[in-house]
């Protein structure tokens, strides 16, 4: 990325990092999450699946992100319409 905008890699961090207030390490981090948060909706999948389906071949480095970032484990953010043990709730 800094290679194609023209900077120094540290030019391109402390330019990123004014304008987003996060690390560019960071932003792809929590851009994976954000998608893995989204995934039930779409798909059914457990949470290594999801994990790897966002770039993290180790399940427990994923789990450790996302409970960082949302506060929760995987499972337990999940929508209940997501979950195969619960019925979804109706009138």
């Amino acid at each position: 990325m800094a290679r194609l905008s023209g900077m120094s890699v540290p030019v391109l961090h402390r330019t990123f990092q004014a304008a987003t207030a996060i690390s560019p390490i960071r932003f792809r981090t929590e851009i994976r999450l954000q998608e893995a948060r989204l995934m039930p909706a779409t798909r059914l999948g457990e949470v290594t699946a999801v994990g790897r389906r966002v770039g993290y071949d180790n399940s427990s480095r994923f789990n450790r992100e996302y409970r960082r970032l949302f506060g929760a484990p995987r499972a337990v953010t999940r929508p209940a319409s997501a979950r195969p043990d619960r019925a979804p709730a109706g009138p």
